[in-house]
């Protein structure tokens, strides 16, 4: 069995793809596999059998049937992107210069570790994702 791996259900495609495009192999050394701007789906290896894959929300109207991926809920964050970075601010410099939206900037966390720096984003589909260092 291969490993699981997120896909993200994005509204914009595009904009979502464009983001992810410039960042993950700054981030996470990625390697795009599959798919391009005009989508509907891409993917990026990220490691050993670990992958990150893009889906229009309207590809999910087939599989899972009539309407299944009309419309975004407004309910709370089930789940947040994280990347281990060495700097986060500059992290958060590339993430904001391709379409992210900053959630809350880049601080000391010391209750999570004596040299945890932490800040949170949004990517243009409204994903949260996290940028850690320790």
């Amino acid at each position: 069995m291969d490993a699981p791996y997120p896909r993200l259900l994005v509204d914009d495609f595009a904009a979502s793809f464009d983001f992810y495009d410039a960042v993950l192999p700054e981030l996470a050394g990625a390697i795009r596999a599959r798919g391009d701007g005009s989508g509907p789906y891409a993917s990026w290896d990220v490691g050993d059998e670990t992958r990150l894959a893009l889906l229009a929300r309207i590809g999910m109207d087939g599989p899972a049937g009539p309407g299944a991926g009309a419309a975004p809920t407004a309910r709370p964050d089930a789940a947040v992107l994280v990347f281990r970075v060495r700097d986060v601010d500059a992290a958060v410099d590339l993430c904001v210069r391709h379409g992210a939206d900053l959630v809350a900037p880049a601080r000391d966390l010391p209750d999570w570790g004596p040299t945890t720096r932490a800040a949170h984003l949004r990517d243009p589909a409204g994903n949260l994702v996290e940028l850690q260092s320790y």
